[in-house]
């Protein structure tokens, strides 16, 4: 039995929202298209039939949502493909996700992220003041309080939903804030996302995070969730948990944890598939989910020259003692995470440093938990 999962752009890089940071909306800058639009009836139906190509029965399927922001491709795009899916001979367990910016979402919206069992990340950056500082509509203004609206009709529909918080470097300042604020909202499902600079950056920007910050704003973190955690009150924090499921019981839940590329195959609007969602660019164009199935695809010289690129090693990383968990880390997040640009410090190494030796007492509250509540 295997798993594959996929990536889909049905609305490309189309945003409703204008935030400041998009990284998105750099990469498709560099493309010869920058938008690709909204995937077209025969293009879905295509990509169905080829995804199954290489399926078998018993296997499980995860169709994951992005944008630009996916929602504009609107509920008939989605219901549409859900009847695709449901048409196929093939017994295939299908996973729905969606990240989405929580603009559009009304009751209707609701109602198919139920029916479907739609797993929802919904993008909050931490507080109104941060949010708001980034994430601003097409007039310029904050999107905080529509965005808290459609969390809480996903509370009051019971919608399976995480948040999704951009780590700025600005919010990284703010651990305590950020934990309250997860703490006051009820939430218990949450990652942070590093926020990146542009691809081709000259100069860093005042929002991309720094090392230096990243491991401040986990050091801290920790130490309120693990506070927490001890009291029997557990918040999910993905990058906690992935490093627990890593260290504890050697499982690798996310990609480039190892330092090892994985294919995501992201598919864009046009049906071209690439290899990661930071490198949706020409160069890495991997070939068309309309005329190749994924193995395919996979056995495509692009596809093994983007498995072979890696970071270089510095200093610091040889002598790292988690260098066999880490290998280097991202190579996208490498300004942001880890070796710093003096090569003095990586914020992961502190972060590892902080949580690994806790893991012992992590696990024991965490089987305290489940034993109380089973």
């Amino acid at each position: 039995m295997k798993h594959i999962s996929v990536l889909i752009k049905p609305a490309s890089s189309l945003c409703n929202i204008r935030c400041k940071y998009c990284f998105y909306a750099d990469i498709s800058s560099l493309r010869d298209v920058r938008s690709y639009g909204k995937m077209t009836d025969d293009t879905t139906q295509k990509m169905i039939a080829n995804l199954y190509l290489d399926l078998e029965d018993g296997d499980e399927l995860t169709l994951a949502f992005q944008g630009g922001e996916p929602t504009l491709a609107g509920i008939g795009y989605f219901e549409k493909l859900a009847e695709l899916v449901e048409q196929q001979t093939k017994r295939v367990t299908v996973h729905y996700a969606i990240q989405t910016n929580g603009i559009l979402i009304n009751q209707r919206w609701c109602r198919l992220f139920k029916r479907y069992n739609f797993l929802v990340g919904l993008s909050v950056d931490g507080s109104p003041i941060y949010h708001n500082l980034n994430r601003l509509d097409i007039k310029g203004r904050g999107t905080y309080h529509r965005v808290m609206a459609t969390k809480k009709l996903f509370d009051d529909h019971q919608i399976n939903y995480n948040i999704l918080c951009v780590l700025t470097n600005q919010l990284a300042k703010e651990a305590k804030k950020v934990f309250r604020f997860l703490q006051d909202n009820c939430i218990r499902y949450v990652q942070f996302i590093p926020c990146l600079d542009e691809i081709n950056a000259e100069r860093r920007s005042s929002y991309a995070l720094t090392p230096q910050r990243f491991a401040t704003f986990y050091q801290q973190l920790f130490k309120l969730w693990f506070k927490e955690l001890g009291k029997g009150n557990y918040i999910s924090i993905k990058l906690f948990d992935d490093l627990v499921h890593l260290f504890a019981r050697k499982q690798v839940n996310a990609c480039g944890l190892l330092g090892n590329c994985q294919v995501q195959y992201v598919i864009e609007a046009d049906g071209s598939v690439y290899p990661c969602d930071f490198y949706v660019l020409d160069e890495y164009r991997m070939g068309y989910i309309q005329e190749q199935g994924l193995r395919e695809l996979f056995e495509q010289d692009i596809t093994k020259k983007f498995l072979c690129e890696r970071s270089a090693d510095t200093k610091l990383c040889m002598d790292c003692p988690f260098k066999n968990y880490c290998g280097g880390g991202c190579k996208r997040m490498k300004d942001a995470v880890y070796v710093d640009e003096q090569k003095e410090m990586c914020g992961y190494q502190v972060l590892l440093n902080t949580l690994v030796p806790k893991i012992s007492a992590i696990l024991e509250c965490l089987q305290q938990q489940t034993v109380k509540n089973s």
